[in-house]
């Protein structure tokens, strides 16, 4: 993940991270990728685990991602575990990210430091957060949620002391469907970006407009998550496989399929990355 979001940086574009947790998801978000010729980063969430087991998941998206045309990053994201992270680790994924956002800043550096020494040492990216991005379903319950944006200040540190090759930040992203349109702090992504000199990671991507992405793009997002909207868009593609008369799982696998190439290509244009694998 290190040399694609390097790249990005450099380059002015962000890239995305697309969950897959079926051969289907794989295949729409790495076809689509070679398609446009982009680099792409693809994986799972620990949250995710009971859809697919992380093996299963490996099992089809290593051979799909050493397969591919274009760089594919295969990554393992919101580790709550450092067993599962190690897990992962051992079982191919070139990219972790370990979630200690929930933590104090000590521990939080504490952990993910020790992350970044084992994890370099065998040649795979880290990615850690600062602040904390949480679901929409608690949004409103908090009294005030920036007190749980990322403070640029901070981040300059954290980055110092944990060695991380990627940010996820808290700047008004939330994960999951957006209640209402969210209203992201450009200004303290511009911030974060100057003060940490690293890729910043926007999770929540799924539901943000085309403005948004845009933005949090030129102001230093290079890594952008997705999930939901493709998630959805299989779903909208089974049932209008259904309307469209097919009988059976395997008459409805190009729809769904059809309905998440769509959705990735709309990113990946969104993001800038067509046309930037190497």
């Amino acid at each position: 993940m290190k040399e694609i979001l390097s790249l990005a940086k450099e380059n002015g574009y962000g890239v995305g991270f697309f969950n897959a947790v079926n051969v289907e998801m794989a295949r729409a978000v790495i076809e689509t990728a070679q398609e446009l010729h982009s680099p792409v980063i693809v994986g799972t969430a620990e949250v995710l685990l009971p859809a697919m087991d992380l093996k299963r998941v490996a099992d089809y998206l290593i051979p799909l991602a050493k397969e591919a045309s274009v760089p594919v990053c295969v990554h393992y994201d919101h580790g709550l575990t450092f067993d599962r992270c190690m897990e992962a680790i051992k079982l191919g994924f070139t990219s972790i990210m370990y979630d200690c956002s929930t933590l104090s800043f000590e521990d939080n550096v504490e952990k993910v430091a020790e992350m970044v020494r084992i994890c370099h040492s065998v040649g795979v990216t880290v990615e850690g957060e600062l602040g904390h991005v949480g679901d929409n379903d608690g949004v409103g319950k908090l009294e005030n949620p920036s007190d749980y944006y990322t403070d640029p200040e901070v981040a300059g540190e954290y980055a110092e002391h944990t060695g991380v090759d990627a940010l996820a930040v808290a700047v008004g992203n939330a994960h999951g469907d957006y209640k209402f349109p969210p209203k992201l702090d450009f200004e303290r992504i511009e911030q974060i970006a100057h003060m940490t000199n690293l890729p910043l990671v926007l999770h929540g991507g799924s539901g943000l407009s085309d403005s948004d992405f845009q933005t949090a793009v030129a102001k230093g997002i290079c890594k952008v998550n997705i999930f939901t909207d493709i998630d959805k868009a299989g779903k909208a593609g089974i049932e209008a496989g259904l309307a469209a008369g097919a009988k059976t799982m395997m008459g409805l696998i190009p729809y769904e399929i059809n309905a998440m190439k769509a959705v990735v290509a709309e990113k990946i244009k969104l993001f800038g990355s067509v046309n930037r694998a190497n």
